[in-house]
């Protein structure tokens, strides 16, 4: 299975989302979700939701975020190995720039794709069009509520891969995988020949393992997002910090690659 790692871009600063980026990239992860901070967050759980405010608090703009991806020096990774980055920014955000500005920006500044966690599924059409157009994915995400007309309307208009939720809920560490979801996958996998990547409560490596061949992919956030605030409320050089999440990305990474 593929790991996606989630990091709050400006948390603490951009430089260390720079260097966060680079150092799960050098432990070898298959994708890096990047968070845009905003002041109201649909889905978001309380880890991810102080990790924004932390952010916003320094007064975080969207241009910088674009800025800072651009830079990330990608030349310092042995083996050249790049990760696809997915911009996860809340619609909102996306409406007051423009569709095509925004997606143009987030093309040009390195981004493969977007997760857009308030579009309706009704309206997501023309933003897939545009993001198309600006060689984009529009990641969609398929909750264990979702009905099966509105799946449909979701699979229609998504590329990259579907992002389902593992519980209906918020973002955040649980202790264990909802029962339902493999019936959920399964009912998905007869649907769409798209990936299938779980996320929201998966947080350690003794949780892949039920979804051995059912996901595709494997998203961890809050976890992670809680890792880097603690070491760094502790005290922690960037280097320690650093070095302690790329060890529970590489944990992580090892358990979706075992067989």
């Amino acid at each position: 299975m593929a790991f996606m790692p989630f990091v709050t871009a400006g948390d603490p600063d951009l430089e260390f989302t720079s260097q966060l980026i680079v150092e799960l990239a050098r432990q070898g992860v298959d994708l890096v979700e990047v968070g845009f901070p905003y002041s109201d967050p649909i889905a978001d759980g309380p880890v991810i939701q102080a990790s924004y405010t932390r952010a916003l608090a320094r007064k975080l703009h969207v241009e910088q975020i674009f800025e800072q991806i651009a830079r990330v020096p990608w030349n310092t990774i042995p083996g050249g190995h790049r990760p696809p980055l997915l911009a996860m920014v809340a619609y909102a955000i996306v409406f007051r720039m423009g569709t095509a500005a925004f997606c143009e920006k987030a093309a040009r500044a390195g981004f493969s794709g977007l997760i857009l966690p308030d579009l309706p599924a009704d309206e997501a059409a023309e933003t897939a069009a545009i993001a198309r157009a600006h060689g984009l994915d529009l990641v969609q995400l398929i909750a264990p509520t979702t009905t099966a007309a509105r799946t449909q309307r979701i699979i229609e208009t998504a590329s990259g891969f579907l992002y389902c939720i593992s519980v209906a809920g918020t973002t955040g560490v649980r202790e264990a995988l909802p029962e339902e979801l493999s019936a959920q996958l399964r009912g998905l996998k007869s649907r769409t020949q798209l990936p299938l990547a779980v996320g929201f409560g998966i947080s350690r490596p003794e949780q892949v393992a039920p979804l051995r061949g059912l996901a595709d992919g494997v998203i961890v956030g809050s976890a992670l997002v809680r890792e880097v605030a603690k070491r760094t409320e502790e005290g922690a050089s960037a280097e320690v910090v650093l070095k302690s999440v790329g060890q529970a990305a590489a944990a992580m990474l090892q358990a979706c690659r075992a067989k």
